[in-house]
């Protein structure tokens, strides 16, 4: 089979897709974890401790991947109920738009604020930093650094953590641009966003 004459094509498919993997996945974020001693009302065992961290920061690979690739069903492995369906249909109105969201993930500050009696739900302050870039049929139209903070609620489920609610915008220090996912788009807001990502 000759291919000699569709190398340049070939190239040029490749060279978005590897650097939007480079920009996703050039750096591991910084991750703290606040001391987990006086967590309640219940103890947090130590399992439970060490798989906290590990299957939250999993979530945010698995996020990343899925608006890298536009592909929502990638969620079902860390994502369930509002999380899900709200970060789903942001991927589902960036397909029809045409437009595609990516991340280089930063900086993590955990702090754990409730573990449920029963042991069935987490509740934890992310203070978050990351940077976005937008693009629009491929061409980059906008690059902006966020802090900000996500109010995550994680539920087990299938031997992992899952993350059921993830908000941000709740604590005073949100800026505008960290709740791009918070609703979904519409052409409107897609205008707005890249103004705002490029302010």
């Amino acid at each position: 089979m000759r291919v000699r004459g569709h190398g340049r094509h070939v190239l040029s498919t490749l060279v978005p897709i590897l650097s939007a993997v480079l920009l996703c996945a050039s750096e591991t974020p910084d991750v703290h974890v606040a001391p987990l001693d006086s967590v309640g009302p219940r103890a947090m065992e130590k399992q439970t401790q060490e798989s906290l961290a590990r299957d939250y920061l999993r979530a945010w690979q698995t996020m990343i991947a899925a608006f890298q690739q536009n592909q929502p069903e990638m969620l079902d492995g860390y994502f369930v109920g509002t999380a899900k369906e709200q970060l789903s249909n942001t991927i589902q109105q960036e397909q029809r738009l045409g437009i595609q969201t990516l991340y280089r993930d930063q900086s993590h500050d955990l702090r754990v604020l409730f573990y449920s009696p029963e042991g069935l739900s987490i509740q934890l302050i992310d203070r978050v930093q990351f940077e976005i870039e937008l693009r629009d049929q491929g061409k980059v139209i906008g690059r902006r650094q966020v802090r900000t903070n996500y109010i995550v609620v994680l539920t087990p489920a299938e031997s992992r953590w899952k993350v059921r609610v993830f908000q941000s915008g709740m604590l005073p220090t949100l800026t505008p641009e960290s709740a791009v996912h918070s609703q979904p788009l519409s052409r409107n807001a897609q205008s707005k966003r890249a103004k705002e990502l490029l302010a």
